[in-house]
This record gives C-alpha cells, structure tokens and sequence, in this order.
C-alpha cells in the first residue's frame, strides 16, 4: 500500500475553510480548519475529494466514492460506519442510532464518537440531531451543521438551534 500523506485546504465553502488529509489512496480527515496551515502536499484522492466537494456544495451530489481511512476504536469505527448509513436529507436521533448499533444504552458513548468524527460532511454526523429535532452540538458550529441540513433538504421545520 502506498503510504504517501497528503494535506491541502478547502477554500471559501458554503461552511468555511477545511482541511483535508489523506494517507495512500484515502481520506483520513476532513475537518473545519481551526489551525494555522502547514505546507500543501496534494494527492490524487485528495483531488477526488475536493472535487466530489465541489459538487456536493454546488450540484447536491448525495454519495462519495473516495476511499475513507478510519482510525479510531472500534466502537468508534462501527459508528462512522453507521453514520454512512443516513441517506442524504435525512436525520436521525442519537438515541435512534444507539438503537441501530443495537444498545440503546450506548447513547452517550454514542453522541460522543460522533462529535470525534474525523472525516466531516462525508462522513454525516451532521444528519444527528436531538430526540425533540434540536440541533445539538457540532464540531463545525451549529450554524454549519443547519446550513449542511438545509442544503440537503432535510427537514428543518421542527429543528431549531436551541
């Protein structure tokens, strides 16, 4: 396997600058750049990334077909999988994804490995709402979690920001 990292900024979205990762052929990170940049060093898949992007914040494209790197526990990993698993535009509870990964007791232990999500909008923790259709946290502000949700037309009528 080719072990190459690659690094490259996300300019100017509709949710502001990312940052964006990769390790050989996939994505290990996309997240809300927060930090100074370091040097670009850009991959193919990096470019397959930004520009399936591109076409999600400007055409509505629903799927993604870069390859993800996910590196975390494995509980954690069974819920970045699960994420992929809420079709665009639509939304689901913490609670309702603790019932899918099959523990409905796993409910804090679930909200917390989605907000440790690495891979952002490709990977939509954004599509995690609270039971009452609040919008609860969101490592890329709440403002950016509603615009993502918007965007897809899910809906928004019961969701507030409180």
């Amino acid at each position: 396997m080719n072990s190459t990292k690659g690094l490259a900024y996300y300019n100017q979205t509709p949710v502001g600058n990312l940052i964006i990762e990769s390790e050989g052929d996939t994505i290990t990170r996309i997240g809300f750049l927060k930090e100074n940049r370091e040097a670009e060093y850009i991959t193919p898949v990096i470019e397959q990334c930004i520009s399936e992007l591109e076409e999600y914040f400007s055409k509505g494209r629903k799927f993604f077909t870069f390859n993800l790197g996910f590196r975390g526990t494995a509980f954690q990993n069974k819920v970045w999988k699960e994420l992929l698993n809420i079709s665009y535009g639509n939304t689901l509870s913490y609670e309702d994804l603790a019932i899918r990964l099959g523990d409905v007791k796993s409910i804090r232990a679930v909200g917390l490995a989605n907000g440790q999500n690495p891979i952002a909008i490709v990977v939509p923790c954004h599509r995690v709402i609270g039971k009452n259709g609040s919008l609860t946290g969101y490592g890329g502000g709440l403002e950016n979690k509603q615009w993502l949700l918007e965007h897809e037309g899910a809906v928004l009528k019961q969701l507030s920001l409180f």
